[in-house]
C-alpha cells in the first residue's frame, strides 16, 4: 500500500477596498513573493477562524470571513530541492477592521499593499501560487458561497 496522500490545508483571505486586493509581499525560498493573506490551518482550529487569524498575522488588521470564495487544490515543486508539496487552500471574503495597535506583521512578511486586478495579472512572475490569481478571478466573477457549507465537529477542539 503507498502512503496516504496529505495535502496541506491552508486559509486565505481575499480582501478587495475599492477596486484594490490587499496583498502581502513576503518572503520564501524562491525570493519575494506576492500572495493574499494566507497560511496553514492548526490543530484545534476552525477554517473560518484560522483564515481571521493569518490575516491578523500577515496585515495587522482584524478580518472577519463573511463567505467562501472556493476551494482550491494546486501541487508546486520547489526548483532548487525538487521538493513537491500539494496544498488545499479555502479561500474567503469578508470584512477587513480596523489595524491593531502596537501588532507587528508575521515574520517574513515585508509589506502589505493594495493591487488592482489589472497589476496582480501583471505581476504573475512574483505569485508563490498560481492559486492568488484565481482567487482573485473568482472574486471577481461574484463567486460567493455560504460559510454554512463548513462544519467543524466539535472533536476538533478536544
Amino acid at each position: 500500500m503507498s502512503e496516504r496522500f496529505k495535502p496541506s490545508v491552508t486559509v486565505a483571505a481575499v480582501i478587495e477596498r475599492e477596486g484594490r486586493y490587499l496583498l502581502v509581499e513576503e518572503h520564501t525560498p524562491e525570493g519575494l513573493r506576492l500572495n493574499n493573506p494566507a497560511g496553514h490551518l492548526e490543530p484545534g482550529e476552525a477554517l473560518a477562524a484560522a483564515c481571521a487569524r493569518e490575516a491578523l498575522e500577515e496585515t495587522t488588521h482584524t478580518f472577519t470571513p463573511t463567505a467562501l470564495v472556493g476551494i482550491y487544490l494546486s501541487r508546486f515543486v520547489r526548483p532548487a530541492i525538487g521538493e513537491e508539496i500539494s496544498y488545499l487552500r479555502f479561500a474567503f471574503c469578508g470584512e477587513l477592521g480596523p489595524q491593531v495597535v502596537g501588532r507587528n506583521l508575521d515574520a517574513g512578511i515585508v509589506r502589505t499593499l493594495w493591487l488592482t486586478p489589472e497589476e496582480v495579472r501583471a505581476s504573475r512572475e512574483r505569485h508563490r501560487s498560481p492559486l492568488l490569481l484565481r482567487c482573485i478571478e473568482d472574486h471577481l466573477a461574484g463567486q460567493r458561497h455560504p460559510l454554512a457549507l463548513l462544519h467543524t465537529d466539535p472533536s476538533v477542539f478536544d
